[in-house]
């Protein structure tokens, strides 16, 4: 397949990369644009400064994979059965129709997904994305909070050390609160977040052309590209055309391939319903093809599942965003749903990745919310927390969990093991905590605070890189965990390796 040429937006000039050129030259720019992006496709708003429109989304960065593993099954109980028979016979999924789940759930996850906002940190703007696009209360303290800290922070941090796909969900929150992200305006400043994005974009841009990865990961140019595809910014058709070659490439650099294809599937579905060089649009329906099928596969192998529960938020919205594309094949939104529906959710960015998918939307649906019309459900008017939905402070009895650190991989290789003792129901955090005080010469560590909760950057002085794509893998019977330290609660007589590896 000849692939037409990347043109790459850098400022006021662009530049294409001559292996990928044509022989017959693209149509006028005015012929290239068509239709919109799913639901948002009549929504419209004019970026003055962009200039071609042909160009016209476990990380927003890196996830700690290494803290998302264990067995989700696990945490089933029998009970739960036939909660999801009443469940399933009340959201009325269809083959043909979009999946929407009973409205008691879909308030009662929200309400707790507003209750997790902590006023004392940094804002998430997944959260206020997923509760605009669920329908949480816009008149209310926490989305007002929220909204000003992400203006706040972008002003801040988006052009010193923001990753691209920290800036890209930042956009994506704005655009869901029906704000312009050219013109942020916060601490007496106005910034062009959608400039900052180009600029970043860019960048993991250059690096994928020259190495062969970006310069985070391909989930965050997906991310990048979905935003700047919603806000009709430009320098799109580029990495979307980089981001079909991974999908369709035996050897793809996807480090997360439920995580990353999905949301590479989002950014492709975008980008797919603006340009109509034929070269393209063919390279683009191969490839979300390829992944929505690939979802289907799978869901209908493991009875439902995708990925693992976690993913699954960001595959149910794919799958939604892609029907076409795996059409006239049905896909069982009843059977994924299900799975969701089997589990308790507490951590906050899973939270906000599986609430739109609940409601039928998807990213995609960012740019074209009736702002006016989102202030039907604040917390005060939804149901209060269902029996499965709280927590109860009850009396815990101790657990051992045995803990060890292996770096084999750089400078002086190490070993060091510990078995710990900790209330029934502590997490992996609390464990690593205990371990530090008993032992700080070997088992510190230090964490940063990400969207996806604690990351573990360090254990005994050795960090990792992104230069050198390293990072502090958590395991548990040899499989990696499907939940982040913050969150994984480790089990009596557990052994938990926590090895660095690269990725």
């Amino acid at each position: 397949r000849q692939v037409p040429c990347l043109c790459i937006r850098h400022s006021a000039s662009q530049r294409c990369n001559p292996k990928w050129k044509i022989t017959a030259p693209p149509p006028p720019v005015d012929t290239q644009i068509k239709g919109g992006c799913g639901r948002a496709g009549e929504w419209r708003r004019t970026l003055g400064t962009a200039e071609s429109r042909e160009d016209a989304q476990r990380a927003e960065f890196p996830q700690d994979s290494a803290t998302l593993s264990g067995s989700a099954d696990s945490r089933r109980m029998f009970g739960v059965a036939l909660g999801i028979g009443v469940l399933l016979a009340l959201v009325g999924c269809t083959a043909t129709e979009g999946c929407v789940a009973p409205q008691d759930m879909v308030s009662q996850l929200l309400q707790r997904l507003e209750g997790s906002v902590n006023f004392e940190e940094a804002a998430n703007p997944s959260v206020l994305l997923a509760m605009n696009l669920a329908g949480g209360d816009s008149d209310g303290p926490t989305h007002k909070w929220l909204l000003q800290e992400i203006k706040e922070e972008a002003v801040r941090r988006a052009q010193k050390d923001m990753t691209s796909g920290q800036v890209a969900l930042h956009v994506l929150a704005l655009l869901s609160s029906c704000q312009d992200p050219q013109r942020v305006h916060a601490l007496e400043q106005t910034l062009d977040l959608i400039h900052v994005l180009q600029q970043k974009t860019d960048e993991e841009m250059a690096k994928l052309e020259a190495e062969g990865v970006p310069k985070t990961t391909l989930y965050s140019v997906g991310l990048d590209t979905l935003a700047l595809c919603l806000a009709e910014a430009g320098g799109t058709q580029g990495p979307s055309v980089a981001l079909a070659k991974q999908v369709l490439s035996p050897e793809s650099h996807l480090s997360d391939p439920t995580d990353t294809q999905a949301m590479v599937a989002l950014a492709l579905s975008c980008v797919y319903n603006y340009v109509e060089l034929q070269n393209v649009r063919e390279l683009l329906q191969e490839a979300l093809w390829t992944v929505s099928n690939s979802f289907l596969d799978e869901q209908e192998k493991r009875n439902g599942m995708i990925g693992n529960i976690y993913s699954m938020g960001l595959a149910l919205q794919a799958l939604e965003a892609t029907r076409k594309f795996y059409a006239p094949r049905k896909w069982d939104c009843t059977q994924a749903f299900s799975v969701v529906y089997a589990h308790d959710y507490q951590q906050p960015m899973a939270m906000a990745q599986v609430l739109p998918a609940l409601v039928g939307r998807s990213y995609l649906d960012a740019a074209g919310l009736d702002c006016a019309a989102i202030k039907d459900m604040s917390p005060s008017q939804q149901l209060p927390l269902s029996p499965k939905l709280r927590t109860h402070g009850i009396p815990r009895a101790s657990i051992q969990v045995h803990y060890s650190i292996t770096n084999t991989l750089q400078g002086k290789h190490f070993h060091y093991s510990i078995t710990v003792t900790v209330p029934s129901g502590s997490t992996l955090l609390q464990v690593m905590e205990v371990a530090a005080e008993e032992n700080p010469q070997k088992f510190s560590f230090q964490t940063e605070q990400t969207s996806w909760g604690p990351f573990v950057t360090s254990i005994h002085g050795l960090a990792g890189s992104e230069d050198d794509r390293t990072y502090w893998q958590f395991l548990s019977a040899g499989n990696a965990l499907e939940e982040g330290v913050g969150t994984y609660k480790p089990h009596d007589e557990e052994h938990i390796q926590a090895v660095f590896s690269t990725y």
